[in-house]
């Protein structure tokens, strides 16, 4: 992921900055508790696309953030 596209990138739903998961290949929204697909290199920030994230899952990524 191009970290000048991560820059300027923010969930659709919460207007927040989004985290980049290599592992998983998504983009992750802590506010929203949502994580997005990222697919061929295109993230794909559609709601209906997204995949719900457990609130234990969205601290983890906040820990990390921080």
């Amino acid at each position: 992921m191009d970290p000048k596209l991560l820059e300027i990138l923010v969930c659709p739903v919460s207007k927040t900055k989004l985290i980049y998961d290599k592992t998983t290949q998504e983009l992750i929204s802590t506010a929203a508790n949502l994580a997005y697909p990222v697919r061929d290199g295109i993230p794909i920030l559609l709601e209906d696309e997204a995949r719900q994230i457990s609130a234990e899952e969205a601290e983890k990524y906040r820990a990390q953030k921080a």
